[in-house]
């Protein structure tokens, strides 16, 4: 009897699961087909290039998921990790916008008792030992980190550099009906390591105002961190009908908003961009750290390309020192900046990304400069390989995705440059001067076709 009870109860549980509702099977089935780990807190992600979820035009070198939730009044939320093993990571919350309210690098993070930061100059990357926990407030930050500037941690007690901002604290400020948001991000996880740099996401640990503490599904429960976005239409990228509006303009060139040569832009405020299509340009712009939920550590330009100019497009320039650290590099060093990257993005509206080329995945002669064309599949010249000592990226056939098959757009990012690094985008103060401050580091390009490329840059099986 009691053998024929097991057996009822194995069969029933068998059919019970082979009974799911049709909602549940399609649940199930969209979940397992996004690839990349989730947890109930960290739920939206990871962004990146396909096959995740490409959206605000991510870098493809990089993951990031975010998190929406409400602490409960006088209740603690803490997150507790192990640094990853990869290139640089943070935290970042922001308002109902995409603007940034503060960011925490990994730097700034103390690893907890016993264990070491693996970012820090000279530190081992492969210790065992390397974990933190932070504390997120529901409260306005007291200042935002220094836009893209590596602080200098102060070497001696005495030594106290006032803006250098070594805490565990992440301010986080509701917006809308008591919301609020952070992303974590990670850039470059060593190879062979997965989209987390092997460590996993970070677990929640939620203290109550009676002292209960929650993690995992309890905790998400009471932070409901299913709530829906409160968030503008357009904090990821331009709407459709503003789109059509600033593109739709009467007299404009064949390949509008492109130039030859290209014009390089660093990234300003929303009106600027607006600008960059109408060519109605606010007489006062300022930096962006508003909309499209922007990573504060980085500073871009960006430019539009155009095939009506040409099928291939050639960018030569010069790569900043940056660490090593891809290949699982034991020791971490510093550079002109922590990460660089080139980027080929569809556009304002779809803001998916094509594919990027970050620092390490970039043939360089001894100078560290490179040579990398920008074409459709169809256009790319056979000898357009790294193992002819040349970078490619893709353009999309679909151009812009709306109106515009022709057109792309290209973004370089600085990520943390060095406080003595003078070439860094984040110097850019004013419009105009890009070339000038950037000096041997400002991108030169030129248009070509497929088969002059062929012929004029012959294929070296060594790196140029």
């Amino acid at each position: 009897m009691r053998n024929f009870s097991i057996l009822a109860y194995l069969l029933i549980s068998f059919l019970f699961t082979m009974c799911k509702s049709p909602k549940e099977e399609k649940m199930a089935k969209i979940t397992s087909s996004i690839p990349g780990a989730r947890t109930c807190f960290w739920s939206r992600g990871p962004v990146s290039s396909d096959p995740y979820i490409n959206i605000a035009y991510p870098d493809a070198g990089v993951f990031y998921w975010s998190a929406v939730f409400t602490i409960p009044k006088g209740a603690k939320l803490e997150l507790e990790g192990e640094f990853p093993h990869s290139r640089y990571m943070s935290f970042i919350s922001y308002d109902g916008r995409g603007i940034p309210q503060e960011s925490i690098a990994d730097y700034l993070i103390d690893a907890r008792p016993g264990s070491k930061n693996p970012f820090l100059k000279g530190a081992d990357r492969n210790s065992v030992r390397r974990s933190y926990k932070i504390e997120i407030k529901n409260q306005p930050a007291p200042s935002l980190q220094a836009e893209g500037i590596k602080l200098l941690k102060p070497i001696l007690e005495n030594q106290i550099n006032l803006k250098t901002r070594i805490q565990n604290t992440l301010h986080a400020p509701a917006y809308g009906k008591g919301q609020q948001s952070v992303v974590y991000r990670i850039y470059v996880p060593d190879k062979g390591t997965d989209e987390t740099g092997d460590v996993g996401l970070p677990s929640l640990i939620l203290t109550m105002l009676d002292g209960k503490v929650y993690i995992g599904a309890e905790a998400c429960q009471l932070l409901k961190t299913r709530q829906s976005l409160q968030i503008k239409p357009d904090a990821v990228g331009i709407t459709m009908e503003k789109y059509y509006e600033i593109t739709n303009i009467e007299n404009r060139s064949f390949a509008h908003p492109a130039t030859n040569p290209p014009t390089w832009y660093l990234q300003y405020d929303r009106k600027f961009l607006i600008g960059m299509y109408t060519g109605e340009m606010p007489e006062k712009v300022r930096k962006s750290t508003g909309g499209f939920y922007p990573n504060v550590d980085n500073n871009y330009i960006r430019t539009f390309i155009n095939r009506k100019f040409g099928k291939v497009f050639v960018l030569h320039g010069k790569i900043p020192k940056t660490p090593k650290t891809w290949n699982g590099n034991k020791e971490m060093t510093e550079g002109e900046l922590v990460y660089w990257s080139l980027c080929s993005v569809q556009g304002f509206v779809i803001t998916r990304v094509n594919d990027c080329l970050f620092d390490e995945q970039i043939p360089v002669n001894e100078n560290g400069e490179f040579f990398i064309v920008v074409s459709r599949e169809e256009d790319r010249p056979r000898n357009a390989r790294l193992e002819c000592g040349f970078g490619w990226l893709p353009l999309s056939d679909d151009g812009d995705g709306i109106n515009d098959k022709d057109i792309g757009v290209l973004q370089i990012r600085n990520l943390l440059a060095a406080p003595d690094f003078k070439n860094a985008i984040q110097n850019i103060k004013q419009i105009g001067t890009e070339e000038e401050i950037m000096g041997d580091y400002f991108p030169r390009s030129f248009y070509t076709s497929k088969e002059a490329f062929e012929a004029f840059f012959p294929c070296y099986p060594e790196i140029r």
